[in-house]
């Protein structure tokens, strides 16, 4: 069984994929829904999504996890972040995060965190609701939550050498994280072939991949920054989660 926990926890990697902020102008196009497959040593292990939703006065981000039936049978994993963000247009931010939440179902694990924003007063609410644990945090003015994170780094312009540093609360604490833009590269993926630039960010969030290897996010060579390709290190090999249908 601890066999099957090291290969099964490639399914949820693809949630902790996610570390980077959103920012001003969202030149992406929304509502946007980007399908990934989860690799691990050749083989689908699960089945991923980030999508995008504009209501008019809100944003929302949804990243989604799930392992494949095989998987299934051993270890089941059914993972869903939430990010929700205010729009202001009127702030040097386009949309301010205002509420975050991760409720994760891998094997006999489970987790249910919540993050509400009060960034007028710059403080942030962390709740446990499986612990019935409530607690307040001091946080910067430009502090934002993991998922929405990666739609931030789509609105930067990257250039290779150069690294990005970004504000991160998560796993009770608010830390700089920084996101290096290593080179350009061409990726093939059954969605199509990419012009990409590649980075890497050094987390220091809490879960599987906390500090235990390299994190490597191929984003596409253009306006729109697409997440093409993302690959981690697990306890047994490694995961990849590749683009194959975009909406």
């Amino acid at each position: 069984m601890a066999k099957f926990k090291n290969k099964y926890f490639i399914v949820s990697a693809f949630l902790f994929f996610m570390f980077f902020y959103v920012q001003a102008a969202m030149s992406f196009n929304m509502p946007e829904k980007l399908q990934y497959d989860l690799i691990w040593t050749g083989i689908k292990a699960g089945d991923a999504a980030l999508e995008m939703r504009d209501d008019g006065s809100h944003i929302q981000f949804i990243s989604t996890a799930s392992s494949a039936k095989w998987v299934s049978v051993f270890y089941h994993v059914e993972d869903m972040a939430v990010s929700i963000l205010k729009k202001e247009p009127y702030n040097s931010f386009a949309a301010t995060p205002q509420n975050y939440r991760i409720t994760l179902k891998e094997g006999r694990h489970r987790r249910d965190k919540e993050l509400i924003f009060a960034h007028s007063i710059r403080k942030v609410t962390y709740i446990n609701h499986l612990k019935n644990e409530t607690k307040e945090f001091d946080i910067s003015n430009s502090t934002f939550d993991p998922l929405s994170s990666l739609y931030y780094i789509r609105e930067l312009s990257l250039e290779v050498g150069k690294s990005v540093f970004i504000d991160i609360f998560d796993s009770k604490k608010l830390y700089k994280a920084e996101v290096q833009v290593l080179k350009k590269e061409t990726i093939k993926t059954p969605a199509g072939t990419f012009k990409t630039i590649l980075i890497r960010p050094i987390l220091q969030t809490e879960g599987i991949f906390s500090r235990k290897g390299d994190m490597l996010i191929w984003l596409s060579d253009d306006e729109k920054k697409i997440p093409v390709m993302l690959k981690a290190k697990v306890p047994v090999g490694s995961v990849k989660a590749v683009l194959v249908k975009m909406q």
